[in-house]
């Protein structure tokens, strides 16, 4: 697969790429969204579209395959409920008024966990993001639902945990970086799954985020006094919601 050559349009993919490199980038060029190289080949075998290829530089080619913008309704929900992560980069001004390059921006990041798109969600039933903390004494865990604002902590051991995890059935689970042996040798639900730094999973910043999202001076009175596990799992939760950006008006 070749390097994308960085023409003025393929330079301005390549930054919006790279603020969310794990997401297929859905990028509006005109009346059609792009995807380009691996998102290409993503696209066409979730979204059954045609994968073709175009010039790339000397004899080097990029693959590509688009969908009418109209048409983002129908294709969305079938990328997230194959478990991706999804980045809509749209055209922030009306390409008729301006002679230069059209100014581009990601408007929403849709995950199967990070949802708030109501053609993405199904009807009458939880989209619950869970976030997962495993130290050597005890496991914890939340659960956020942002369609509902339903949030959810507890805390045990692993066999607690997973049962919790079966019955709730999150379509997503954060978990740390260096854990997948542990959750794939102890957590039996299989989702989408989302791994992020251990710099993330520290109390001092979980309280932090937690207080700031309920608009409290602490956790007291939430019932979680001593439930270090289930505090950090519910600050990674808040932190990943926070990074979902409210949908704009498509030009």
């Amino acid at each position: 697969m070749a390097k994308i050559a960085e023409t003025p349009l393929m330079g301005q993919y390549i930054e919006m790429k790279k603020k969310h490199p794990d997401a297929v980038l859905l990028f509006r060029v005109g009346d059609f969204y792009e995807t380009f190289s691996e998102d290409a080949i993503t696209a066409s075998e979730i979204l059954g579209i045609t994968l073709t290829r175009r010039a790339n530089g000397k004899a080097a080619y990029v693959e590509l395959a688009g969908f009418p913008h109209h048409a983002l309704d129908s294709y969305l929900p079938k990328l997230v409920r194959a478990g991706k992560r999804v980045a809509i980069c749209e055209q922030l001004e009306d390409p008729k008024l301006t002679k230069k390059l059209v100014k581009r921006g990601i408007t929403e990041l849709v995950t199967p966990g990070v949802n708030l798109n109501d053609n993405t969600l199904r009807p009458r039933e939880n989209n619950f993001l869970a976030g997962i903390h495993v130290s050597k004494s005890s496991v914890g865990v939340a659960f956020l639902d942002l369609s509902t604002g339903e949030f959810l902590c507890a805390q045990g051991d692993k066999d607690y945990v997973d049962k919790l995890i079966a019955n709730i059935a999150p379509k997503e689970l954060l978990r740390m970086h260096g854990t997948r042996q542990f959750c794939e040798e102890n957590i039996s639900h299989k989702c989408s799954v989302f791994e992020l730094e251990d710099w993330v999973y520290t109390s001092d910043a979980a309280n932090e985020r937690l207080v700031k999202h309920f608009g409290t001076a602490s956790l007291k009175g939430f019932g979680v006094d001593g439930m270090h596990e289930a505090v950090v799992a519910a600050g990674v939760c808040c932190i990943i919601s926070t990074l979902h950006s409210t949908p704009t008006s498509r030009i």
